[in-house]
């Protein structure tokens, strides 16, 4: 088994992981930092981001005051309003970083920054760069960090487990990209892994988010907090046979699209004064229940109205997409369907994106800062971002040289061949099992799922002894242990009460 030594150990190379990278290279030349990426260093969420970044730019319109009331109403009442404020008054300087790295963002006729609008926020405040802002942050923001002289990539690297000692976190081990066991140690360990969207049967999250960091501090002991809060993005498109939805872009409904029933009806303006623009968690319940209603598998989103051109330049993905699959959105409704998008809880950090580990930090969608409470406000996550990896970055190269640096003592992983449909098997079921209601639908509805998973997660452990022994086997496995603790904390109170008072009687 092989074992390489670093500073600073990232795992995730999305917009978290590569600012993070970047400002800790910028505070600090001579600290060794390694980034690591389980696929390809573009493979991640970021990528694939196509709203924007949520900042107060026009101060006569708009203001930090109505960003902050927008974000913790999203929130509802469970933000921690510190954060909230710390990450939104600072966003105008991270703005400002992005386009000094040469983030292209557009401009309206006067050559102002363009501001979208999007469900949730009371004025027009999104920066974007077309329908594709994260594609644009990601390619832009790679060759930045490969030209860093201190900064090393590893891709095709898949992280198992993390290296803990009393309460400390020395590292992580893993397989490279050969398959070759190897121990990674580190004086500070960052998880910035992004979300778990493919827990679920259809998501707008890419193949490579499967609640890996998380399942790895579930493993180490570390806290998470909110899992139960899963955001569904309301307009994602109907198309049964893909699991990784295509998402119709936030964005596309402040520019004033509508969505219909099955009979032609424009129905959310009776869930919410707001209509097409309340929250997503509002959007996506009500679309659910028309479609309960309905006995539909979508509701329809019309397009048909808006100026063609105008929007082809506003949203050339979402038109390219729509023309391939062969829509016209001159005259055609599209199918739409609630699909998971953003895991609002994670691992529970401080101020500092420190986590109750020693040595070990998260960051970006795998951990839980209190910004975005129960539901996330649109265009929120990037910002969050930037904002904490300047945070972190600060506060691990202040204590870095103070941080222990020490063998590793750990059990020897061995690479094992598996069969693949076997395993895939417990994949295809979980995502049978994870859909809306398995999270907000009847209590029942929830009970069941949750028991279901329990059993799975037994029968997975009984048929393969060691998970760590195989990419997949362990990527399987982590989406299995992040769906039952999504489940867990969902449950009704009344069951985990009963739950515990049968666990205390059978001990007595």
């Amino acid at each position: 088994m092989q074992k390489l030594t670093t500073d600073i150990v990232i795992i995730g190379t999305g917009l978290a992981g590569l600012s993070l990278a970047k400002y800790s290279s910028e505070l600090n030349p001579n600290l060794k930092i390694l980034l690591l990426s389980k696929t390809s260093i573009d493979e991640c969420n970021t990528y694939y981001a196509q709203g924007g970044i949520a900042v107060v730019h026009d101060f006569i319109k708009d203001s930090y005051e109505k960003h902050i009331e927008d974000t913790l109403n999203a929130g509802k009442g469970i933000c921690d309003e510190k954060v909230v404020k710390h990450v939104i008054t600072e966003a105008p300087k991270r703005l400002k970083e992005l386009i000094n790295w040469g983030i292209e963002l557009d401009k309206n006729q006067e050559g102002n920054l363009d501001l979208g609008l999007e469900g949730g926020h009371s004025q027009n405040r999104i920066v974007h760069h077309k329908d594709k802002t994260g594609y644009e942050i990601e390619t832009k923001l790679i060759p930045i960090i490969e030209n860093l002289p201190n900064v090393a990539i590893k891709t095709s690297f898949f992280a198992t487990d993390l290296l803990m000692e009393n309460d400390t976190c020395l590292g992580v081990i893993g397989f490279d990209d050969k398959g070759e066991p190897t121990i990674i140690e580190a004086k500070i360990t960052v998880l910035a892994s992004g979300g778990s969207g493919q827990v679920f049967g259809v998501t707008s999250n890419p193949f490579v988010s499967t609640g890996d960091g998380v399942a790895m501090a579930i493993r180490a002991n570390v806290a998470l907090k909110n899992m139960k809060y899963i955001q569904f993005h309301p307009t994602a498109l109907y198309e049964p046979n893909k699991s990784q939805a295509f998402l119709i872009t936030e964005a596309i409904r402040g520019f004033g699209a509508h969505i219909l029933n099955q009979k032609g009806e424009r129905f959310l303006l009776k869930a919410h004064k707001s209509g097409e623009l309340a929250t997503r968690d509002v959007v996506s319940k009500a679309i659910s229940e028309q479609m309960k209603i309905e006995n539909s598998k979508n509701v329809w989103i019309d397009l048909r109205h808006l100026d063609l051109e105008d929007f082809k330049n506003k949203f050339p993905k979402v038109y390219e997409y729509c023309t391939e699959e062969g829509f016209d959105i001159t005259e055609d409704l599209l199918p739409i369907t609630p699909a998971s998008h953003y895991q609002c809880g994670g691992i529970l950090v401080d101020e500092k994106g420190a986590t109750d580990k020693n040595q070990l930090f998260a960051l970006g969608e795998c951990s839980y800062t209190g910004l975005h409470g129960a539901n996330r406000l649109a265009s929120n996550s990037l910002l969050e971002a930037m904002v904490y990896a300047q945070d972190v970055a600060n506060h691990i190269t202040e204590i870095i040289s103070n941080s222990e640096e020490k063998n590793c003592e750990t059990d020897a992983l061995k690479y094992k061949n598996i069969h693949h449909e076997e395993v895939l098997q417990f994949r295809n079921q979980l995502q049978r099992i994870m859909k809306y209601d398995a999270v907000y639908g009847t209590k029942q509805d929830i009970i069941t799922s949750y028991q279901m998973v329990s059993e799975m997660q037994k029968r997975f452990k009984m048929k393969f002894k060691n998970y760590n022994s195989h990419p997949f086997l362990c990527e399987t496995f982590n989406l299995i242990q992040t769906a039952e603790i999504i489940l867990k904390e969902s449950l009704p109170v009344n069951y985990k009460r009963v739950k515990a008072i049968k666990k205390t009687k059978s001990k007595l």
